[in-house]
């Protein structure tokens, strides 16, 4: 089995990377033409129905609803997104996608989180959408990508600041000004916030990196003494 840093790489694989990751990212989200590069473009959304006489508006799972069956339908909204998720990734994965992101960004994630370079492609997705996130990080776990380890690792990095892009401007986040003690203004940027949450996401997986590896070397140590006491 060959390394990635054996493992041969077309041209052509690095073109299908480099437009999963504009297609994932959201760079080219917009009602314009170049829209139709853009994943969450293309996914669309459920149309608007009315919820009541006075014409208010809800989406298709209604209002007020509870329990197994608002989850029902709470997941049934997340399918197309999951499907459509999954379709692209067997795409770009036949184009070697995947293949040019394990030997380009293993370097780098592997010490800084643990976990493998073809990950690149759920990190990129998952600031967007949970749903991309989640889609790409199982579809890795089928083909065998991640270990448990891996995968509990890289979904600790995806749960803290989950579609952190999306939600930061969807949530209003960026409408408020942070201050001091004193109620003074303090300066910052949107950037700076974003690469604040980004880093702490990083912090995160490694806690649960360092975790994981803290209760293996203690199962490896009971492992030890109890081979030692049966001799």
């Amino acid at each position: 089995m060959k390394t990635d840093d054996q493992e041969k790489v077309s041209i052509g694989a690095y073109i299908a990377l480099a437009f999963a990751v504009v297609f994932f990212s959201g760079l080219l989200k917009s009602t314009e033409w170049y829209g139709v590069f853009d994943f969450t473009t293309l996914n669309g959304g459920f149309g608007k129905v009315l919820k009541d006489a006075t014409g208010g508006l809800t989406t298709f799972r209604g209002a007020g609803g509870s329990g197994a069956a608002d989850g029902f339908m709470f997941a049934l909204g997340l399918v197309p997104t999951a499907m459509f998720a999954l379709g692209m990734i067997s795409v770009l994965e036949h184009f070697g996608a995947l293949k040019a992101a394990r030997k380009m960004l293993t370097p780098l994630l592997r010490p800084l989180m643990g976990i493998p370079g073809s990950t690149g492609l759920a990190i990129i997705g998952s600031l967007q959408s949970t749903d991309v996130g989640a889609g790409i990080t199982k579809s890795l776990s089928d083909e065998g990508e991640l270990n448990d380890t891996e995968k509990d690792i890289f979904t600790a990095f995806q749960f803290s600041g989950g579609a952190l892009i999306v939600n930061f401007f969807g949530s209003g986040a960026i409408l408020f000004t942070l201050s001091d003690t004193t109620g003074a203004a303090v300066p910052g940027s949107i950037g700076l916030a974003l690469i604040v949450m980004f880093i702490f996401k990083i912090v995160g997986a490694n806690v649960m990196r360092f975790y994981l590896k803290t209760i293996d070397k203690k199962a490896t140590k009971e492992v030890t003494a109890q081979a030692a006491e049966a001799k």
